[in-house]
């Protein structure tokens, strides 16, 4: 790409969001280009624990989560692939009385807000589920339709859909700068101009440096979310596992391999393109399965992974149009949890692009609310009573 190229909306990011994005938009006749510094799903889109989750999302993310959700059970007729997807349940076990009451006042709340995905469980019912779990615990929640899915796989696939869509894919090129161009913009790249009407900002760990070209100067943490995977085992484990009062998320892949992670975070440096592993965080975690699933003490872990991602203040994303500058849309921060919202993103961004709005609720989740001094801040509202409990 040397001379200048034009479409009716640029992407910056070709991971599962900007590819979602992309195949939403092309469904809506809006020609794209995706411009990838790397290659397609090159960090966290592909380096992540697979969750198709719903269960314990901040509430501001429940509506997108649970559309995202069909989608997911409907991935076929999206991208002519499944996935991966599996729908074995995730569940959140209680290991004490006071873990028990912290879920009750969960799905309490989530009850309150009008939805009832998320379902208490007695012990009778955790260990029917986790027949093989030590004993001792005594309940949990559960939404059992969530499940995993697997991100090589879904990147694979988006990848396929968007060009099978016509939408031009440039790997290995980088955004480098953005202008105003009339009622659009030009986006500068390493492999020369793009003039499009509308800019798609789906630039990961790098997006609030996007973000700053178009006046929304805010900060993301990099971070590099781990995860380990063992050798075949006996199976286990049927739903996701985490845990009320520990770290945790664990699943059991049909091929009998298990997945070992729950807010494990490496060293990442975006400058660089690179993620470091913390072992000592690894053992840990593997102290946690071995104390709740002693059968797996033989296990052998045969690989390790890290994606670079961005982490906002208030833990959940920015999705939405700029504060500052119009034909502009946000959709980054994910937090190391968008695997599962990735579908409904990209039909969420189509739809603004093409609307100038969208039906999908989306309070609490655009940038202004790290811009606009007049609202609560996102480190207010996050530290509010209703989050943490949200939040478990």
């Amino acid at each position: 790409m040397s001379r200048t190229m034009t479409a009716d909306v640029v992407i910056i990011g070709g991971g599962l969001h900007g590819c979602s994005a992309a195949l939403h938009l092309s469904r809506r006749n809006l020609s794209c280009i995706i411009v990838e510094k790397d290659h397609v799903g090159r960090h966290a889109s592909s380096a992540n624990a697979g969750g198709v989750r719903t269960l314990m999302r901040d509430p501001r993310e429940i509506p997108l989560a649970l559309a995202s959700l069909d989608l997911w059970h409907d991935m076929q007729s999206l991208v002519d692939d499944d996935c991966g997807f599996e729908e074995t349940g995730q569940l959140r076990i209680a290991e004490t009385p006071e873990d028990f009451e912290t879920l009750r006042k969960r799905a309490e709340l989530v009850k309150g807000l009008g939805h009832s995905h998320e379902e208490l469980i007695d012990e009778k019912e955790l260990y029917r589920l986790l027949p093989h779990m030590r004993p001792g615990c005594v309940g949990g929640l559960i939404c059992r339709r969530d499940g995993s899915g697997n991100p090589l796989i879904a990147m694979r696939a988006f990848r396929a859909a968007v060009l099978k869509a016509g939408v031009t894919l440039h790997e290995g090129v980088a955004a480098t700068g953005a202008e105003r161009l009339g009622e659009g913009w030009r986006v500068n790249t390493t492999a020369g101009p793009v003039e499009a009407g509308m800019v798609v900002n789906c630039a990961g760990a790098w997006a609030d440096r996007v973000a700053g070209w178009f006046g929304d100067h805010i900060t993301v943490t990099p971070a590099a979310p781990m995860g380990m995977i063992t050798a075949r085992l006996p199976h286990l484990v049927g739903p996701v596992v985490s845990s009320v009062s520990r770290y945790l998320s664990l699943k059991q892949f049909e091929n009998g391999t298990v997945l070992i992670s729950g807010h494990l975070r490496g060293d990442a440096d975006r400058d660089r393109n690179i993620a470091a592993l913390k072992m000592g965080d690894f053992a840990e975690r593997a102290r946690t399965v071995l104390d709740l699933f002693p059968q797996f003490s033989q296990a052998q872990v045969v690989r390790f992974w890290a994606g670079i991602e961005a982490i906002t203040d208030d833990g959940s994303p920015i999705i939405g149009p700029s504060a500052n500058s119009p034909n502009v849309i946000h959709a980054f921060g994910f937090n190391g949890h968008g695997f599962e919202l990735g579908p409904k993103v990209g039909a969420v961004v189509a739809e603004i692009a093409a609307t100038g709005g969208t039906n999908t609720p989306l309070d609490g989740l655009t940038i202004h609310r790290f811009l606009d001094n007049a609202k609560m801040t996102a480190t207010q509202m996050a530290n509010s009573e209703e989050i943490k409990i949200a939040q478990g």
